[in-house]
């Protein structure tokens, strides 16, 4: 039984990883476009708030919040 908690405390450390390693990959993939032109950058930047943003109201949505 103790090998199997110890098993079970690997995942929050595996999960960290594959989330930092996810954040690092892609940040490494959108690294020259940042440092091309402003014109590159600004649009770069742009598109990753507006994919954040639909995401945030697409969700919003889904689940029903509203802020009344």
């Amino acid at each position: 039984m103790q090998e199997f908690f110890e098993n079970v405390l690997r995942y929050p450390r595996y999960m960290i990883s594959l989330i930092l390693g996810i954040f690092i990959s892609v940040f490494e993939w959108l690294k020259p476009l940042f440092f091309k032109n402003k014109v590159t950058a600004t649009a770069t930047v742009g598109l990753l708030v507006g994919a954040f943003a639909f995401l945030y109201f697409t969700l919003r949505a889904m689940l029903g919040l509203s802020v009344v």
